[in-house]
Order: C-alpha cells, then structure tokens, then sequence
C-alpha cells in the first residue's frame, strides 16, 4: 500500500510504568510488540486507571487528541500497543530515541 508515511492509524508499542513519581514519555523498550515507548504515569495498575494516563500521556506527547489513541492491545499488561490516528511517525521516532 502506498501512502504518506506517518498518516493514518498508526501502531505504537508501549512498555508502561505506573506508580511513577511523574509522567514521562520516552525512551526505548525492546518488548514483545517491537521497540517500544516508555510511558511512565503516576496513576495505579488497577482498575485500567495506568491504561488511561498513558493513553492521555501518549495524546499530549505525540500532538493529537486523546480520542486519537486507542488501546488495541495489552489491557492488562505492561505492554501495549495503541493505533494512533494522524501523522505522528517523525514525533514518534524522537520518542523512541529517548527525547520527551
């Protein structure tokens, strides 16, 4: 398939870690989905609360909305994969490089 690169649902891996002191997005996490982002939120593993702060932590960070960033895999783990609607490839590559 052709197209812009970066338009479009794309998919972001996620390796999250709540009960974190702040949010923080960035930096590299080699997990089971590929390289993946690290998204520290200070909210809970329970009750899908971590789940919805790294959804919100990823909007802000990558420039969209949150109702952009759905949650396609990973529920109840640390990690994830979200498809993110928009043309976030270039912000999401600095992410991954470690650059929040």
């Amino acid at each position: 398939m052709a197209g812009t690169p970066g338009a479009g649902p794309v998919p972001v891996a996620v390796r999250v870690r709540p009960g974190a002191g702040r949010t923080r997005v960035g930096g590299r996490y080699e997990g089971p989905h590929g390289p993946a982002v690290i998204v520290a939120v200070g909210a809970p593993a329970v009750d899908g609360k971590a789940t919805e702060a790294v959804r919100r932590a990823l909007a802000s960070a990558l420039g969209v909305r949150p109702a952009a960033v759905e949650l396609k895999i990973g529920a109840v783990s640390r990690d994830k994969v979200f498809v993110v609607e928009g043309a976030v490839g270039a912000k999401l590559a600095e992410l991954l490089d470690g650059a929040p």
